[in-house]
């Protein structure tokens, strides 16, 4: 094969040039100032050609340099790696051009590509260049290279050629500029550069920047008559991989969402997620008084309030103390508000402070705004109970059906999806007040048990909570237990029920004989049938299309000794002074119906998202079934604008397989990495960001032994540490240990002896529903999963939170 010499304007896109060349190429087409050139191709060199094209350049000196074809491209810049030659007479131009091709097989290329994890089978151009006599050369970067820092250009300069300062032989001069020109710094060894001249390099970094779309590297040199060349440019291939300090600070945690969402969540469920929180938290701020000028004005924070980071649901915390910032008392009340969020620990002053100058005016105009809301919260307080009725029954309203939903077009289901948007998800007004309000007497509560009752142990509100009336998320645990009396004196049935490897349907045959266990297993679905495992995940399997947690729930409990039913004796407490007595009784009357009507309000939740969950996964069968997709579960895996446009005339692609493929092959990649930290920060846009610190502020892979007693009572025992609740199978007197529980892992409660749970609060699902079952539970124990093994033996204080390990398996 014979090489091909190719001049500036003689190459074209599909010639194997390599990257250094390509880019020449194109920067003298479009008039830069670059000392003449010329390429040539691998193959065997036509020496007459060779004359003739180094007559073009003039009498030489010359450069000869590499161009590779995989140097200079946007992921690998293969800097430094292959041999450039300076000052090249004439009659040695040839023998460069060969010793240049020769280091393609050098070990530190090999080394380079193996590091880097680069498949190639090295091609390599070769460019022939007039020399330029420089009085001073070096590189300038329209980035910073280091930090990542978008703003801010770097030059750096020596005197005379610019390769030592390449191969790094020798000091330069260094200088910062910031976009208006501005020298923000320089290093001063040589004296190299003066600032006039230090700003046309950065004119021309800049210009490159913007003829390749792209932050450039160049190399560039100033002639004896002052005239700026430019010698090469390439992108910065360390770019893209960090974020830019001068961007958003932004804070991710997880430690209150993911009690909803834990593990890795599809991209349905996220965005039918971030769809419900924008309409719910906007509707909040109405309901609060916020002005609709200033709700109008964050618009475009609703939206952001939840992330997906590497397939996992996030609390943006910057979007929502900027939601939390529009409400009076902002200032005034920031810490019961990050106590309300269940955060344990603030936002950086970084922004914060932001957001107060952004949203707020003077302390005494937030204190005199509050004021103003707290007559309509007194207001609104009062018409709660009536609001908590009036949304029960649009709800029931909303979820009646005039036909199946097996029997409806994909048209009629997106509609009925939209009907219930438009009822109920934008009118989540009962739920959020009474959340508020259950909040809001929970931290009085817990004051004045401190003040008034000298509650040094900060325990006895839970202590007080223990009988709230008839919490609905109580119910599922006793009709598990009645279901169990009928089993238990059918040993081999409560082991055929429990054994995790049977299959559904033989342990359903079986339950079919005993009519009156049916009828209860029956009902039990009819009631609960919605209450699965990670309930607001949409993918999730529910109890009717998996009973197996439900039956080996009733088959371990059966198998258990019967246990007497503990009667619950309200602690005594003594007020002499009879105004805070009567006060204190008002208090906890309120504290335990908002709590009460919190648990039994986010069950009518599960209702609604169960709903959602049928309708979708209708809508995948009709996709299915129209060929748009390859399975009715492939659904999860779009949005939910994909999936409504589907059926409604705005789908913008014909491909949602496709779409479905791509997404399933990433978050199959998701399950097997390592989550992310429950708390990082980054900056600016997600996908630069590689790795996320841990931002907990707490000690990697150390277990906080002392947690939150959410409900009283010492027990010691084994623990069992469960991950996949679908798969549990508790042994009787086994502690439960648990990152996070929803309402779905009630199926394990009545065969646990106590709880830990490693994250969640005193008002989170787990807590509220131990206390009213009695079971002692601690909750946010950071790491408690990581520390403690199954079959450890430990005794937990539920009263006081404390853990203490007896003895390691």
């Amino acid at each position: 094969m014979n090489a091909r010499i190719l001049a500036p304007l003689q190459c074209t896109p599909g010639d194997p040039i390599g990257g250094k060349a390509g880019a020449l190429a194109k920067l003298t087409l479009s008039g830069f100032e670059i000392p003449a050139w010329f390429v040539v191709t691998e193959g065997k060199i036509n020496n007459e050609a060779l004359s003739n094209s180094l007559a073009t350049l003039g009498d030489g000196p010359f450069a000869v340099r590499s161009s590779a074809l995989a140097e200079d491209g946007e992921e690998h810049s293969f800097a430094g790696q292959f041999d450039s030659f300076l000052n090249v007479p004439t009659e040695q131009v040839e023998s460069r051009i060969h010793d240049v091709r020769k280091s393609q097989q050098s070990e530190r290329i090999d080394s380079y590509t193996e590091n880097q994890k680069i498949q190639h089978s090295h091609g390599i151009a070769v460019i022939v260049q007039a020399m330029i006599p420089a009085k001073s050369a070096g590189v300038a970067f329209n980035a910073d290279p280091i930090t990542g820092q978008r703003s801010v250009s770097l030059v750096s300069a020596i005197k005379g050629l610019g390769e030592d300062l390449v191969s790094g032989e020798v000091d330069c001069d260094t200088w910062r500029v910031d976009r208006s020109n501005e020298i923000i710094s320089k290093v001063m060894i040589l004296h190299s550069l003066s600032d006039s001249e230090v700003l046309r390099v950065v004119s021309l970094c800049r210009e490159c920047s913007k003829h390749f779309g792209s932050p450039q590297d160049i190399e560039w040199a100033f002639d004896p008559d002052g005239k700026l060349w430019l010698l090469q440019s390439r992108p910065i291939t360390t770019l893209g991989k960090l974020p830019d300090p001068d961007d958003e600070l932004t804070v991710w945690d997880n430690s209150n969402i993911a009690e909803s969402y834990g593990g890795v969540t599809t991209p349905l469920t996220f965005t039918f997620a971030t769809r419900v929180y924008e309409h719910v938290y906007r509707e909040f701020c109405k309901l609060l008084g916020v002005p609709k000028s200033r709700i109008s004005s964050n618009d475009h924070v609703f939206p952001k309030m939840l992330g997906l980071v590497h397939g996992r649901v996030y609390y943006n915390l910057t979007s929502w103390y900027r939601v939390l910032a529009l409400l009076p008392g902002f200032q005034v009340n920031r810490s019961f508000m990050e106590q309300m969020m269940g955060v344990k620990q603030a936002l950086p002053d970084e922004i914060v402070d932001g957001i107060i100058a952004e949203n707020q005016g003077s302390k005494w105009q937030d204190s005199f705004d509050l004021l103003k809301t707290t007559f309509g919260l007194v207001r609104s307080y009062w018409k709660l109970p009536r609001q908590i009725r009036k949304f029960y029954s649009r709800l029931d309203q909303s979820l009646k059906l005039e036909s199946p939903l097996t029997d409806m077009r994909g048209e009629e289901l997106v509609n009925h999806y939209r009907d219930l948007e438009s009822q109920l998800l934008n009118k989540w007004d009962a739920p959020l007040v009474n959340d508020f309000f259950a909040m809001i007497f929970y931290g009085v509560l817990s004051k004045v048990c401190t003040k008034w009752l000298d509650d040094e142990n900060g325990t006895l509100q839970n202590e007080l909570l223990l009988n709230s009336g008839d919490i609905i998320s109580a119910r599922p645990p006793r009709l598990i237990k009645e279901m169990a009396e009928v089993v238990r004196p059918d040993k081999a049935l409560g082991q055929l029920l429990a054994d995790p490897d049977l299959p559904n349907l033989q342990k359903l045959a079986k339950i079919k004989k005993l009519p009156r266990l049916f009828d209860k297993f029956e009902a039990y679905l009819e009631e609960f049938g919605d209450r699965c495992l990670e309930e607001l995940k949409l993918e999730s399997p529910t109890l009717v299309d998996d009973p197996g947690p439900l039956l080996m729930s009733i088959g371990s409990f059966a198998l258990q000794a019967p246990k007497e039913t503990a009667t619950h004796t309200e602690p005594e407490y003594h007020l002499s002074n009879p105004v805070k007595k009567l006060l204190f009784k008002w208090i906890l009357s309120q504290t335990r119906k908002r709590v009460r009507d919190r648990e039994n309000l986010r069950f009518e939740r599960t209702r609604v998202f169960g709903r959602v969950r049928k309708i979708v996964r209708q809508v995948g069968e009709r996709l299915t079934a129209d060929g748009q997709i390859d399975a009715a579960g492939d659904v999860f895996h779009l949005r939910l604008d994909e999936v409504l446009s589907s059926y409604s005339l705005t789908s913008i692609t014909a491909d949602l397989n496709g779409l479905a493929k791509v997404r399933k092959e990433e978050f199959r990649e998701y399950h097997k990495s390592q989550p992310p930290p429950d708390r990082f920060q980054t900056r600016g846009s997600l996908h630069r960001q590689r790795e996320f610190a841990d931002d907990s502020g707490a000690p990697e892979g150390e277990a906080d032994m002392q947690g939150i007693g959410a409900c009283a009572g010492i027990v010691k025992g084994p623990v069992r540490v469960v991950t996949n609740p679908r798969e549990a199978k508790l042994q009787p007197g086994e502690i439960l240990v648990a990152t996070q529980t929803d309402p779905g892992w009630v199926v394990l409660f009545p065969a646990a002896s106590g709880l830990l749970v490693e994250r969640g609060s005193l008002l989170s699902h787990s807590a509220i529903v131990a206390r009213e079952l009695q079971l002692p539970c601690i909750v946010s124990l950071s790491n408690i999963t990581r520390t403690l093994k199954t079959g450890d033996i430990v005794e937990m204080n539920g009263k006081t939170g404390a853990v203490t390990l007896i003895d390691h398996e």
